[in-house]
């Protein structure tokens, strides 16, 4: 069977934000309509250090694939010329079981976990938002600004690292990139003060935001906390807010900022209120008030993958992108006995 392989660079010329924003928002949608198996994913602890090897299966029926997602999580990558998420993402077609391509999976996580909290922003912040903070300076606060940038004016651009020589060489790159102003705060209080919108995606393992400093009306995405022990986001700053989730399933069982502060006594598993597929067909409200704290738990999900990594392989398949190569799968059928 001929399979297409697709690099870093490849995969992003063709998955540019604003397109991928389109194709998470679908997929979601699918979702919700239960057009999709998603089942949660396993994750293989490393017994000596950090780490972890994910793997992410699911079936998308819009468009109809099914594939995985293979991605080892090294936070001790912070900082250094290794992304934090590396892997790959293998799509298969659903009448034979063929595979179809091999798809570099950094890349594709870093723009469709940020394209998601676009449509997330998309269908919960205020139309006025523009007044954006960044907590964290990696590739997540990278394609985050770009996110934000395509589904919102942005007024004013803040980012904190917790390395200020991080967070003063992002907002310099950042500035000279998208052409406007960002500014590189002292601390994560100063950096939220004032925000409207608020993007947490560092590798923190304990609260980096605190629901004290949150203005009325902010939409937070929090992206950087993915395991049931590790949160980025105080017990406040969830209580304070109206919950949407990725996927319920998975956040009852994986997201930190939650399941600590539900266990903490300070609210049940009723606070999430909704998945965002659910809020994009309609099936759950969304934001009710001008002055209401919206937050949106992003964990990741399979179909977002899949959903990605369909899109860049069409295309890849229409530009004759990437290379493909032979894999078995596929054989000639013996002819039968003379007659």
């Amino acid at each position: 069977m001929s399979v297409r392989i697709i690099t870093q660079a490849e995969v992003e010329q063709l998955l540019p934000m604003s397109e991928c924003v389109e194709v998470m928002s679908e997929a979601l949608t699918t979702l919700a309509r239960g057009d999709a198996v998603l089942p949660l994913r396993t994750m293989v602890r490393l017994p000596d250090r950090p780490g972890l090897l994910g793997l992410m299966p699911a079936y998308l029926g819009s468009p109809r694939i099914m594939g995985l997602k293979v991605v080892t999580v090294m936070p001790g990558n912070h900082g250094t010329v290794y992304d934090s998420h590396q892997g790959a993402v293998l799509i298969f077609e659903v009448e034979h079981g063929s595979p179809l391509a091999v798809i570099d999976g950094t890349s594709i996580t870093a723009i469709r976990t940020a394209a998601v909290s676009g449509v997330a922003t998309r269908a919960l912040a205020r139309e006025d938002a523009g007044d954006l903070a960044i907590l964290g300076s990696g590739v997540q606060a990278a394609s985050h600004l770009d996110a934000m940038k395509a589904v919102r004016t942005l007024r004013r651009v803040r980012v904190w690292s917790r390395d200020a020589g991080h967070a003063r060489a992002f907002a310099e790159r950042a500035s000279a990139r998208h052409g406007l102003r960002v500014e590189p705060a002292g601390s994560a209080r100063a950096a939220v003060e004032g925000a409207d919108l608020v993007c947490t995606t560092t590798s923190a393992r304990q609260p980096v935001l605190e629901g004290a400093w949150l203005t009325p009306g902010v939409h937070v995405n929090a992206v950087g906390a993915c395991t049931r022990d590790a949160r980025e986001l105080d017990t406040a700053a969830v209580a304070g807010a109206r919950l949407y989730v990725d996927r319920r399933e998975s956040a009852l069982n994986e997201a930190g900022d939650f399941l600590i502060a539900r266990d903490e006594g300070a609210f049940g598993d009723d606070h999430i209120v909704g998945e965002l597929g659910e809020v994009l067909i309609g099936r759950a409200p969304g934001r009710r008030s001008a002055a209401e704290r919206t937050l949106f738990e992003s964990l990741g999900i399979a179909v977002e993958d899949l959903a990605a990594a369909h899109h860049i392989w069409r295309k890849a398949e229409l530009q004759e992108r990437g290379i493909t190569v032979e894999l078995g799968g596929r054989r000639e059928v013996a002819p039968g006995p003379s007659r």
